[in-house]
């Protein structure tokens, strides 16, 4: 839950620094997935590291006729009572970093989901393996990686996943202790009953971004899938980019090795990087006029040429830049920032 914090300070310092628009013209990519895997303290731990994941909240959900408490849902006339609420939590997270199927998979790995309304010496409704979706999208992945499962725990020998699938109703979020719980007690009460059968994933290949970690760079983060700001950017902008300071487009998840502190789940979200570390950054779409603004700060400073091209500054009579116009012969004269031809002499 601490996650929320550090990003509500990140966003807050780009929103104020870079962009002040009421609506940010981006393509956002947060989800939410509520998990229920047993004590939901441990299940809470166990997401809150992964890369991707924006905040994880313990709560409760999938119940009829019960108050959404500890108390209630911890009465013995409840312990197998099928319509208790489930121990589950709340994931929040970047596809652009981490895909639904990518967190179902660790949900599968990291329970025993054979298990019928128990896990290990936990018994009870309330821990009970549900995953509970928030689109249909998620709904058909679950059902996938479920099937996927099903048969590598079949030829471990192991017997049916009692998992339910289902859509969300409504989340509850439970009591103020209960949040970042290991954290707060490391010591606590909450053992994890993996079975140790594993998904056969592909190795991860990690970009090479070598090249970024020197001088200054510009990088677009774009969506997988369609994002119509991303194209609205490229087609004002990128297209025809010719600037001395290279461009490149990558995917939120391809950033290893750089220092990068802005959010990724917009899309496109413009990194100005120096030296593989973020200067600025700005999400969402920028015009040409904002962008060439920007650039120019980036490259120029607060220098006497980024006053003349931007605040319609006046340079002194007779100054190097003069002499240098003076003796240039006759040919095209490029803008340094945009790379785009001004004027032919000839």
């Amino acid at each position: 839950m601490n996650k929320i914090i550090y990003g509500i300070i990140i966003l807050c310092v780009i929103f104020v620094s870079i962009s002040t628009k009421a609506k940010m013209e981006a393509t956002e990519h947060i989800e939410k997935i509520v998990l229920g895997a047993g004590c939901f303290w441990g299940v809470e731990n166990e997401y809150a590291p992964i890369p991707g994941v924006i905040d994880v909240v313990s709560g409760y959900a999938d119940g009829i006729g019960i108050e959404p408490n500890y108390k209630a849902i911890t009465e013995p006339e409840n312990k197998n009572n099928p319509n208790n609420h489930a121990e589950v939590v709340e994931v929040t997270f970047n596809k652009n970093e981490i895909s639904a199927t990518d967190l179902i998979r660790h949900f599968f790995e990291g329970h025993d989901p054979t298990q019928l309304n128990r896990q290990g010496n936990d018994i009870g409704t309330q821990y009970r393996s549900v995953i509970l979706t928030t689109n249909e999208n998620q709904q058909d992945q679950a059902k996938q990686v479920l099937a996927e499962y099903q048969l590598l725990l079949s030829e471990a020998g192991y017997g049916t996943i009692a998992t339910k699938i289902k859509s969300l109703a409504e989340f509850h979020p439970a009591e103020d202790y209960h949040q970042d719980y290991l954290v707060k007690n490391p010591d606590g009460y909450c053992p994890i009953h993996a079975t140790g059968i594993r998904f056969n994933t592909k190795k991860i290949i990690k970009v090479d971004n070598s090249s970024l970690l020197e001088e200054k760079n510009i990088i677009v983060i774009e969506a997988e899938d369609y994002c119509p700001y991303c194209e609205k950017f490229k087609k004002d902008v990128t297209d025809t980019y010719q600037g001395s300071i290279p461009l490149t487009f990558k995917l939120a998840n391809e950033l290893n090795g750089l220092d990068i502190k802005a959010p990724t789940w917009a899309t496109p979200t413009i990194l100005f990087l120096e030296n593989g570390s973020e200067v600025f950054a700005h999400q969402g779409y920028m015009a040409p006029e904002v962008f060439y603004q920007e650039l120019g700060m980036f490259k120029l400073g607060k220098s006497e040429a980024y006053n003349v091209a931007f605040n319609q500054g006046t340079d002194a009579r007779f100054c190097k830049q003069y002499e240098t116009f003076r003796n240039t012969p006759d040919g095209i004269f490029i803008d340094k920032l945009s790379g785009a031809p001004l004027f032919d002499t000839n």
